[in-house]
């Protein structure tokens, strides 16, 4: 790209309000602001009006739930084409839960500026619970542990040829061309799972590039979870049967795995089918 890049930030969200006021405070103080920040509201009408902060106010723009649930897919095509709409030339997608490194935006303008054939993605730490006063957002650096199953490139590393199936939606960076040659995110997925390995294979097929970029660092907050997440267990099968239908293989294969353990599941003509009527919460993590 020549000239300056105008860079965008996307975040959907429902709920999560103290932890997007937290990446609002992290994207304000960044070295670099994002030029437009815009904000997908899923079925939560209070981030109508989501205040400004140190000069930086989100676009907001509301897409209804789904019979499924939530639409993730659509948000962030939505989101997404706000950002160009507007003339973005580098979009950030960033995870409701991530508080943006201090170079994040930075580092994915000028990645993508050099190299926009390339989908780039930036490390994640999942933080511990924050003390009283929250996190330090002035020291995040000094917490920086990068999740352990994804690559994790050192500040001013770039990595290369990156395995699609290893894609992850909590923070990515690209160009309007790797986007629209990849085609977004497949709105057939609702509710919880999938359609990140999904947009992974999408790159793949339509030849683009995807790396990891070290100097985009994020920051993921801490919120219970179950493990496995067995109350998202309908929209797993839903959507793992739509990417077996779509790559002829199926994602999520760990948690599969621990649903046919816990009695919840099981194969039957080579689909997962649902054995309990009712299910309870796994174990709780970070």
């Amino acid at each position: 790209m020549s000239g300056p890049v105008r860079a965008g930030v996307v975040t959907i969200a429902s709920g999560r309000h103290r932890h997007l006021a937290a990446q609002h405070a992290s994207l304000a103080a960044g070295s670099r602001r994002p030029d437009t920040w815009v904000l997908v509201a899923m079925d939560d009408s209070e981030l109508a009006t989501w205040p400004e902060r140190d000069g930086l106010r989100p676009a907001v723009h509301p897409v209804a739930r789904e019979p499924h649930g939530l639409p993730l897919a659509r948000a962030r095509n939505t989101g997404v084409a706000a950002a160009l709409d507007v003339g973005c030339d580098v979009v950030v997608c960033l995870d409701v839960d991530c508080l943006a490194g201090p170079d994040l935006v930075a580092a994915y303008a000028d990645v993508v500026g050099r190299r926009p054939g390339t989908v780039w993605s930036g490390p994640v730490t999942y933080l511990d619970p924050p003390g009283p006063a929250g996190y330090p957002l002035d020291r995040l650096p000094a917490l920086d542990a990068p999740h352990p199953a994804r690559p994790a490139p050192a500040p001013g590393e770039e990595v290369d040829g990156a395995n699609p199936d290893l894609f992850w939606s909590l923070s990515f960076g690209f160009s309007a061309e790797a986007w629209t040659a990849a085609g977004g995110f497949d709105e057939a997925y609702v509710g919880y799972g999938g359609e990140d390995t999904d947009f992974g294979r999408r790159l793949g097929a339509a030849g683009v590039g995807l790396g990891w970029v070290g100097a985009a660092r994020a920051y993921h907050q801490w919120h219970p979870v179950s493990d496995p997440p067995v109350e998202h267990l309908d929209d797993i099968l839903r959507n793992a049967a739509l990417f077996h239908d779509r790559w002829g293989g199926w994602p999520m294969g760990g948690w599969l795995s621990e649903f046919e353990r816990l009695g919840l599941v099981e194969q039957r003509a080579g689909r997962w089918v649902r054995t309990a009527e009712r299910v309870s919460a796994g174990r709780s993590a970070g």
